[in-house]
């Protein structure tokens, strides 16, 4: 595995990739690496002859500094973790590899960030928007690999590459979970152990909605019978919930296709998102 840190070490490792006939496949991150980024990576390896994994705190995705300051930085064991999972190449920049300048052109998707993450976390999806496609002109990918745990930032990342005509094509993967259900994100270890056992109320009350939309429930029965499960637990705190179609991120009232259940929970200090996704039928 080769680790480099600049836009023309990972431009001539990837060209020498394509000139020995491999294709591409890019999973962005910021490293604290788990299972979740483990199944990226491992469907990366089994479609692309070159896996290319970045790790990026990327500040200007934040609305907080203290957000930015204090999320998780392992580089050792995010490493370890690539090497294990049979990643070929980490492109590993520091910030001024990736912003040597003040950043002046920025990447927005707007109609998609006006709900859910993107009514509380302004400026966030720009951010992300900004650096995905950065990621995508240094790399220029076959193939880009997303979680569907991050539904609204998979959308925006699928509208990027449609819109801007990108040759590449945009991987969802399935979300992955503990065995109670919750799904695996890098926030979860700050919670507590009383916080973690009661974490599970989320998946459990997304699930309750997808299961009264399957019966035929309208949106608005389905959104309730998800909120009444999460007031089980009086500490959790719903910052939203919402059934939504998931291609335009918008709330629906009635159901004519496939829709998600989406929602963010404050538990503690801790925000937590999780989503299902509901065939119509």
């Amino acid at each position: 595995m080769k680790v480099v840190k600049t836009v023309s070490e990972l431009r001539d490792a990837v060209s020498a990739a394509r000139q020995s006939g491999q294709n591409i496949g890019l999973v962005p991150t910021m490293g604290a690496l788990h299972k979740g980024h483990g199944a990226l990576i491992d469907r990366a390896r089994a479609e692309s002859g070159c896996v290319v994994v970045s790790i990026f705190v990327n500040p200007i995705q934040f609305d907080k500094k203290e957000d930015y300051e204090k999320y998780g930085r392992a580089m050792e064991s995010d490493l370890a973790f690539c090497r294990e999972r049979g990643t070929d190449l980490v492109f590993a920049p520091d910030e001024a590899e990736m912003y040597p300048q003040p950043q002046r052109v920025f990447v927005e998707a707007r109609a998609l960030s006006e709900y859910l993450c993107g009514m509380f976390r302004p400026g966030h999806f720009r951010g992300v928007a900004t650096v995905v496609t950065k990621l995508f002109n240094m790399v220029q990918p076959d193939r880009a690999y997303f979680g569907e745990k991050d539904a609204q930032q998979l959308a925006i990342i699928q509208a990027i590459a449609a819109d801007l005509n990108m040759p590449i094509t945009i991987v969802p993967v399935a979300t992955v979970r503990e065995e109670d259900g919750l799904a695996i994100s890098s926030r979860n270890v700050r919670l507590d152990t009383d916080q973690r056992s009661r974490a599970a109320t989320l998946y459990r009350a997304l699930r309750a909605a997808a299961d009264r939309l399957a019966s035929g429930a309208r949106p608005v029965e389905a959104r309730l019978a998800a909120i009444n499960v999460l007031r089980e637990q009086p500490s959790i705190r719903v910052e939203y919930l919402e059934i939504v179609d998931p291609q335009t991120m918008r709330p629906v009232e009635e159901i004519h296709g496939p829709v998600r259940v989406a929602a963010a929970v404050w538990i503690g200090e801790t925000r937590l998102i999780d989503n299902v996704l509901q065939v119509h039928r």
